[in-house]
């Protein structure tokens, strides 16, 4: 009986190892392919030595245990940075960065091979803060306000100068944010507040301009009316008052120095 056991045993256990093997090797099978999906690049590496240029899209094959496949991503990707700077009037700036950039399929090997996948942080970051200093260095605190597309754009150029070498593009840059100091922000306010005080004198003198020119019209309107109204005061018309008035005596004063000639009043009848 013991003997029949002992047998059954071995066949157990002969299952047993034959069902782990096949495992293992179904587990090797698996492993032995990776899957690089669409805007990906995949480098195979063995032993941590970069074995081949990049792999493409769909299911590559790799020695399972030996080799690797590093995946790149080479779709546009988003960085986002805050850093501090200073104006070239020596403001203190602090902005907010968002840098839109992709690796160059082709370069992905070169890349990876010489700075690996921390590449963010160990060239694209430090190359950003350095670009931001160089240009506003070059601006004072209020022009980096009114232009700051001329501003990015500049950084933008820069920045790619400088990172175009490791197979990185840049595809767009934005400064989303601008923080200066206390004192330059109430500066600003102080003169905006100045401004408004400016132009509203100048409204008010405008404003006053136009009430005396009104004024001066009005009376030079005036003026014509009455020159009108004396021009109207015919001949006819003051000796019609004049008969109206007259008691019908004439004059007492004779002689050929009379002072008033009533007969060009009267008329010729």
């Amino acid at each position: 009986m013991s003997r029949i056991i002992n047998v059954k045993d071995i066949k157990n256990n002969k299952y047993y190892v034959i069902g782990c093997i096949i495992f293992v090797v179904f587990i090797l099978f698996v492993a032995s392919f990776r899957t690089i999906n669409s805007g990906e690049v995949g480098i195979k590496v063995r032993f941590g030595k970069v074995i081949d240029t990049h792999m493409n899209e769909g299911v590559n094959f790799k020695i399972p245990l030996i080799e690797n496949i590093v995946k790149m991503n080479v779709r546009v990707q988003k960085i986002e940075v805050d850093t501090n700077s200073a104006s070239k009037d020596l403001q203190d700036v602090n902005m907010k960065l968002a840098v839109n950039y992709k690796i160059d399929k082709k370069e992905a090997v070169s890349l990876y091979k010489t700075v690996g996948s921390n590449y963010e942080r160990i060239v694209l970051e430090p190359a950003i803060q350095e670009s931001i200093k160089a240009i506003t260095s070059k601006y004072t605190a209020e022009q980096l306000i009114t232009t700051r597309s001329e501003v990015s754009d500049k950084c933008m150029k820069e920045l790619s100068e400088k990172v175009e070498k490791y197979g990185l593009s840049i595809s767009d840059f934005n400064i989303t944010d601008f923080n200066f100091s206390e004192e330059f922000n109430k500066a600003i306010e102080e003169k905006q507040v100045a401004e408004q005080k400016v132009l509203t004198a100048k409204q008010e003198l405008e404003k006053e301009k136009i009430e005396a020119e009104k004024k001066i019209v009005a009376a030079e309107a005036e003026k014509r009316a009455n020159d009108m109204k004396r021009q109207s005061l015919t001949d006819n018309i003051v000796r019609e008052k004049f008969i109206e008035k007259w008691n019908g005596e004439l004059p007492k004063v004779t002689g050929s120095g009379n002072i008033f000639d009533i007969s060009s009043i009267l008329g010729d009848k």
